[in-house]
C-alpha cells in the first residue's frame, strides 16, 4: 500500500534578507519524503489568483535548489493542457495561502480537486500554508469572506480534521477555532503557530515541524463533557 504525506500548517518558504524567499528546512523535510534526489516541485497558487509576483518568488526560491521547480496556473486559462497528467507527474505539490474559499471553488469548477486526491493516494507529498493547508482538512476558519474572520466548512476532506492557521500572530484565530469545534460546525483538529507544520502519514497525526524557535502546535476537540481542550504539541525544531 502506498504511505500517503501531507506536510501543512503556518509555515512554508523562509526569508532569508527580510524579503526574498528560500527554501527553508520544513520543505527540505518534506522534500526528503518522496525518496527523489531532485523532486519535481509544482507550486499552486489560485488562492491568490496565480499572483504573478508569487509565482516569480516561488522560482527564486527555488533557484539554486536540487529540485525540478514548475507551477500550475488556472487564472485566467490553464498552463497546461492536461491537468490529470501534470499532477500526477510530480512528486511533490507546493500549494500557497490566500484564500481557500475561492480556492476550493475554483478546484472544483476544473476538477483538480479529484486529481488531487489522486495524487495524495499515488504517494505525492502533499505540503501548503494557511489556505494551502486549510484546503485538506474538513475545513477551519478563513478570512476569505472579508475582514470578519468565518468558517469554511466545505474543505477537501483528505483529512478527517479541522485545521486552524496562524494560531499566534492573528488573535481572533483561536477563539473561533475553539468555539467552531465546541459548536461542532468543525470536528476536532490541530491548530499550528506561525512557523510550524503537521505532518500527517496515511490520515493519522504523526508528528509536527518547525523552523522558529518556541513555537507549538495543538490538538483541540472537545471531551465528553463538552469542554474545549487544547493540548499543546511540542514540534521537532528543524536545522538546514
Amino acid at each position: 500500500m502506498t504511505t500517503k504525506h501531507i506536510v501543512a500548517g503556518s509555515a512554508g518558504f523562509v526569508y532569508k534578507d527580510g524579503y526574498h524567499q528560500s527554501i527553508g528546512p520544513i520543505l527540505k523535510y518534506a522534500f526528503r519524503l518522496t525518496n527523489k534526489t531532485r523532486p519535481k516541485f509544482a507550486y499552486i497558487g489560485t488562492a491568490t489568483g496565480d499572483n504573478a509576483t508569487w509565482i516569480k518568488g516561488f522560482y527564486q526560491a527555488c533557484y539554486g535548489e536540487d529540485v525540478e521547480a514548475s507551477h500550475l496556473e488556472l487564472f485566467s486559462l490553464p498552463n497546461h493542457n492536461d491537468l490529470k497528467e501534470y499532477i500526477l507527474s510530480r512528486d511533490i505539490i507546493w500549494v500557497g495561502g490566500g484564500s481557500v474559499a475561492n480556492l476550493l471553488a475554483v478546484w472544483r469548477v476544473h476538477g483538480l480537486d479529484k486529481i488531487l486526491r489522486k495524487a495524495w493516494e499515488n504517494g505525492i507529498v502533499l505540503t501548503g500554508q494557511s489556505a494551502g493547508a486549510i484546503c485538506w482538512s474538513i475545513g477551519g476558519a478563513t478570512d476569505s469572506f472579508g475582514i470578519d474572520l468565518k468558517p469554511v466548512t466545505n474543505a477537501l476532506g483528505f483529512l478527517p480534521y479541522s485545521c486552524g492557521v496562524h494560531y499566534d500572530s492573528e488573535e481572533r484565530r483561536r477563539p473561533l477555532f475553539q468555539k467552531l469545534i465546541g459548536d461542532d460546525v468543525l470536528p476536532a483538529g490541530y491548530a499550528t503557530d506561525d512557523g510550524v507544520n503537521i505532518h500527517f502519514v496515511d490520515t493519522d497525526f504523526y508528528k509536527a515541524v518547525s523552523d522558529t524557535p518556541g513555537k507549538h502546535a495543538y490538538h483541540v476537540f472537545k471531551n465528553e463533557e463538552g469542554t474545549v481542550i487544547e493540548d499543546v504539541i511540542e514540534p521537532e525544531l528543524l536545522s538546514l
